[in-house]
């Protein structure tokens, strides 16, 4: 054997070594050892023995993270077995009616394993002989999208694993971003002219259907696992699943518990109720799992959700702020909205000045005017929105909020059709319509014209360059160079 080939086979092994060694500490404990720069080098050195032996890289390398070449779709892939989703539970006495239904088909008390539930995307790992070879979305349940290639790039998922874990088995769990590195990410894509993402979720939602790895690599992702499924090993409990997945380096979420009965259920949820606010990451409730993981098939489940497990649903969050005035935005098919500007309010751990106020049947619903205080929640912890007014504390000077008769943008007279609650521009070329129009049409999940952000069609719009999505065909260089900014 050629010497030369056989060293750099073996600093390749201990690099791959020396790497997933550094990523489980700094994903999963969080625990790093090294700075940045020199787990750069180990990787940097990696890649440049792989290319120059490219017949020594495996499936399972840390180089893979990098991220592949762009795809041009996703493969529609059936799951081994359903990704259920859980029935929702918003109080105590649904907990309740849960409980009694379990205690009469189990047969006995039984023990729970409360665990947080992770607002992120479910996926479905699969290892063939401990190495990782699909990862793929939940989709309907039934079949969803092989983002494999994705997947290989987030640094807390293992692409291969120890001689613990069976040598064929299937791990879920949630995809999601913590909330630091996503408003980090959101303020780069505002930056750069793009439209942030709405939500932890729906970025890691969107992140995962990125036809290009090598963007997603960029992306600060994490992995939280919670089941594994396998004919080889036998798990009597939910508890020893978890402490598999640890072992088998999985990262887990550390803040399970296990509880004998619903007083220590109740606990459990009121503790994370408040102390959810602390975590780095989004948590909506608690999945509430029968602990007899041999009883789970017994139990059995609807066509939707399993009958042994629950999901908590923490109340949506509210806060008191005051109306400082309403503005009306128009969209790109004309409908004129108005938003209440608010003093700024600590909701769910996020700085809210805005919220919706969806149109002006609902402003009269709410009998809300300016500078009144306001109660605002995020239904289901996505959109602000005013649910009512502190009739006790509304000042003497407040306003009555008139809708507009012209069009905030052009000036046009609105319109109102008998039988929508909607006011509209009827003006195809109001300038604020174009531009909702363009950037639907440049956006991702349209044509995906990269660089035509808000900003950028905010120019050639000002400028009269552009009226519709036809005439960004047109454009020339030297007049795009000419614009603003």
């Amino acid at each position: 054997m050629n010497p030369d080939y056989e060293k750099a086979g073996k600093e390749i092994t201990r690099l791959r070594g020396e790497i997933n060694r550094h990523d489980y500490l700094y994903y999963v404990l969080a625990e790093p050892e090294i700075p940045d720069h020199q787990y750069d080098a180990l990787m940097r050195r990696l890649i440049e023995l792989e290319r120059a032996y490219p017949d020594l890289v495996t499936d399972d390398s840390p180089s893979r993270r990098v991220g592949g070449q762009p795809v041009s779709g996703f493969e529609q892939v059936r799951h081994s077995s359903r990704m259920l989703s859980l029935a929702n539970s918003y109080d105590i006495d649904e907990l309740l009616d849960f409980d009694r239904r379990v205690r009469e088909a189990y047969g006995r008390d039984p023990e729970y394993v409360c665990e947080l539930k992770i607002d992120g995307v479910a996926i479905a790992l699969t290892y063939r002989n401990r190495i990782l070879t699909r990862g793929a979305t939940r989709g309907d349940g039934a079949v969803g999208d092989d983002v494999t290639a994705n997947i290989r790039t987030i640094r807390s998922i293992p692409l291969s694993v120890s001689s613990d874990m069976p040598l064929d088995f299937e791990v879920r769990g949630e995809v999601y971003y913590p909330r630091a590195e996503f408003a980090e990410m959101n303020a780069g894509r505002e930056e750069a002219g793009l439209k942030p993402f709405m939500n932890p979720r729906n970025g890691a939602a969107g992140t995962l259907k990125m036809l290009d790895p090598q963007e997603v690599a960029r992306r600060p992702l994490r992995f939280f696992a919670y089941t594994i499924l396998s004919d080889t090993v036998r798990l009597e409990t939910q508890a020893q699943v978890l402490t598999l997945l640890r072992q088998g380096n999985f990262p887990t979420n550390p803040y399970w518990e296990l509880c004998k009965g619903m007083d220590e259920v109740r606990a459990f949820l009121s503790r994370w109720n408040e102390a959810r606010f602390d975590l780095p990451y989004d948590t909506d409730g608690v999945v509430i799992k029968l602990n007899d993981v041999t009883a789970w098939e017994r139990l059995g489940s609807t066509a939707k959700s399993p009958r042994w497990a629950v999901a908590y649903k923490f109340s949506t969050e509210k806060a008191l702020t005051r109306l400082l005035d309403v503005t009306w935005q128009v969209g790109r098919t004309g409908t004129v909205t108005p938003v209440a500007e608010l003093a700024p309010v600590l909701l769910l751990g996020t700085i809210v000045k805005r919220a919706t106020l969806h149109n002006e049947d609902e402003i009269k619903r709410l009998g809300i005017r300016k500078g009144d205080w306001v109660e605002i929640e995020k239904g289901g912890e996505i959109i602000p929105k005013v649910i009512r007014f502190i009739a006790e504390r509304r000042p003497a000077d407040s306003e009555e909020i008139v809708a507009p008769e012209q069009c905030p943008e052009c000036n046009t007279r609105l319109e109102r059709d008998e039988e929508e609650v909607a006011i509209r521009c009827p003006n195809r070329r109001c300038p604020a319509q174009v531009m909702g129009r363009i950037s639907h049409f440049a956006s991702r999940g349209a044509m995906d014209i990269d660089g035509l952000g808000h900003r950028t069609v905010e120019a050639i719009v000002s400028s009269g360059l552009v009226n519709d999505a036809g005439d960004l065909y047109s454009l020339t260089a030297g007049q795009v160079k000419e614009l603003p900014g």
